[in-house]
């Protein structure tokens, strides 16, 4: 039986984090294990910047957004002998285990620390929702929220004076929360790294809504694709509406976590204290099918994207209408 399990937070803060941490000190400790958080990702596992927490620490996070205890990129992680420093830190203090909650960037992390004698288990936290093998990730909720709220607030005042929006949202190459925002408020027009409209595909079904006289628009984009307010400037001028770029920017990655994010971020939590206990380590914590898996690492950074042309195609038939 392990004594001593420890959890960090890497690469970029997602709602939910927090709640992720809380479940995996309060299942830590209802099984008799001492939790320690590891402050600023894996920095803090070379620089030993580890405390040893309680129930009280895990009770007044659950609903923060962010992360309490901290994230950072430390690239030189990549380094075996970097990664030795960490391992010897852990086993100086007689952590065995350690639950890593991030991205596919921490997972590779992950993965090397257990071939290193650190059993590790991974929790998908990312607003992006860009783990393929995970139907959801810690954050993708609370962030989604936050978008359609926000597109549909910026309909209110396109529907007032007969104009048009662009929306830019974040993503970092995945397309999920500007698909399913487009989705949730009826976007006329969106645009992602997998289904990607030229500007001159944008500008030309933009005008064909002005010419079915539709009162107002919204051109849904995903982050690092155009220059958002030159494209608002072509729509402009192709479509006749007045248009304005809004890029949402990073407060879709703060906010209080949403129900579905906490329950996800605490069931998840759970489920990877449950894998360290039967020592077990190089895991993944995914949502399959409504339902939690442990899948090895490796598998999890090679597994195909799904197509979801077809739903893009139906999508764009139906929010074009009028």
């Amino acid at each position: 039986m392990i004594k001593k399990i420890g959890v960090l937070t890497s690469g970029g803060d997602a709602p939910g984090m927090n709640a992720a941490i809380a479940a995996v000190v309060k299942a830590a400790i209802s099984k008799g294990i001492e939790p320690y958080v590891v402050k600023e990702g894996y920095k803090g596992l070379v620089n030993k910047w580890i405390e040893k927490v309680n129930i009280n620490f895990a009770s007044d996070i659950i609903s923060r957004g962010g992360t309490v205890i901290g994230s950072a990129r430390f690239v030189e992680f990549k380094e075996e002998s970097v990664r030795q420093v960490a391992v010897n830190n852990l086993k100086e203090m007689g952590i065995e285990a350690l639950v890593v909650i991030g991205g596919d960037g921490s997972y590779q992390g992950a993965e090397k620390l257990t071939r290193m004698g650190i059993n590790c288990v991974g929790l998908p936290g990312t607003i992006d929702n860009d783990i393929v093998s995970s139907d959801y990730t810690i954050g993708f909720d609370t962030a989604l929220n936050t978008v359609v709220r926000s597109i549909d607030q910026i309909r209110d005042t396109m529907q007032s004076h007969n104009r048009c929006a662009v929306v830019e949202i974040m993503g970092n190459g995945c397309g999920d929360l500007t698909l399913y925002g487009a989705t949730a408020t009826g976007a006329e027009v969106f645009s992602t790294h997998e289904s990607k409209l030229s500007e001159e595909e944008i500008c030309a079904k933009v005008k064909e809504l002005a010419e079915k006289n539709k009162r107002s628009v919204i051109v849904a984009v995903s982050e690092k694709m155009y220059d958002a307010h030159k494209l608002a400037e072509k729509i402009e001028k192709a479509s006749g509406y007045v248009t304005r770029a809004t890029i949402l920017g990073h407060v879709q990655r703060g906010g209080s976590p949403t129900a579905m994010d906490r329950y996800l971020a605490t069931t998840a939590g759970m489920f990877a204290v449950d894998q360290l206990v039967a020592g077990k380590g190089g895991l993944y914590v995914g949502m399959s099918d409504n339902k939690l898996v442990a899948r090895d690492i490796d598998s999890t950074l090679n597994m195909p994207k799904k197509d979801k042309s077809n739903e893009y195609n139906e999508l764009r038939k139906i929010n074009a209408a009028c």
